[in-house]
């Protein structure tokens, strides 16, 4: 036993050695806090240490001793020893201590940072709102501008030409290949704004869904394909879509780039990730205004 006891005094003042190179610049400044810390550390340090060292001692040299239990399971018995009165106050002590923690420690009915924020957020969102409760084209063409440039010049690039094709070119309003996808995977991800969505495989003849992609991608000009009759039951005649059920292919509307902004947008390139919450009513269509006014060389 004096050689545990030794050797746990040894292990003991190590680690807090250790924890002292590692963290001791904490005791060189006035922060209490850090200080308590660093104390703290060390309390867990000897109590984990003597707590380990006194079990250990009574592995090897206490007995098991009381009444036996009826039952035995191929031999093994059980006693009916009570539960160690020390790891039952620490239970029952674990569990005020969670109420108290939960309703008075931490301030869950109280000040909060994050509820600060939170409502420093919705003021500032509202008295945007009342500045900008009808902005002008200028106004919206410089605002989404802005928003451009931070939240999707990373992939789409500053003149939005997407990279050399790792996003979408936002100076066209679609790419062939894009529509080709479309067709045949379908695309069921803008059930916000358009819940039917569009089923996979409408056309399904190769030469019919590159001329369909062909006559999309080149902004519905010219003569329609007669394969693009089973597209204007949903996006029209003309190819502007209709409410709750297609998005217009001629431009990026207000309604299509709020809902890709919402949900996302998974293509023949890859996943846009959603940026719902991000930006408010007025930031979205600013961002349409601009994106709209782009033009590609």
């Amino acid at each position: 036993m004096k050689s545990m006891v030794i050797g746990g005094i040894l292990l003991v003042v190590v680690l807090m050695l250790g924890t002292y190179v590692i963290a001791g610049d904490a005791f060189q400044t006035d922060d209490y806090i850090n200080m308590l810390t660093m104390v703290g550390a060390f309390a867990i340090i000897a109590i984990t240490v003597a707590t380990a060292l006194k079990y250990i001692n009574q592995i090897k040299n206490d007995t098991a001793g009381g009444e036996l239990a009826d039952e035995n399971w191929d031999g093994i018995g059980e006693y009916k020893n009570a539960i160690p009165s020390g790891w039952g106050i620490i239970f029952i002590g674990s569990i005020i201590w969670m109420f108290w923690y939960f309703f008075f420690g931490y301030p869950t009915n109280q000040f909060s940072q994050v509820g600060q924020y939170n409502e420093e957020v919705l003021g500032y969102n509202e008295k945007f709102k009342e500045q900008f409760a009808n902005p002008n084209e200028d106004t919206l063409k410089a605002m989404g501008e802005s928003v451009f440039l931070v939240q999707c010049a990373p992939c789409h690039g500053v003149d939005a030409m997407g990279i050399n094709g790792k996003a979408q070119d936002l100076t066209k309003r679609i790419s062939k290949e894009a529509v080709a996808h479309a067709i045949t995977n379908g695309s069921k991800n803008f059930t916000s704004e358009y819940p039917a969505g569009m089923p996979a495989g409408l056309l399904s003849d190769p030469k019919a869904i590159d001329e369909v992609a062909t006559y999309v991608a080149g902004g519905l000009k010219g003569t329609a394909p007669a394969s693009f009759a089973s597209c204007t039951a949903c996006h029209g005649a003309n190819g502007e879509g209709m409410p709750k059920v297609a998005p217009n292919l001629k431009a990026y509307s207000d309604e299509l780039v709020a809902t890709v902004l919402t949900n996302g947008k998974k293509g023949h390139i890859g996943v846009m990730p959603s940026f719902k919450g991000r930006l408010n009513e007025t930031q979205e269509k600013a961002l349409a205004t601009y994106i709209r006014s782009i033009k590609g060389e």
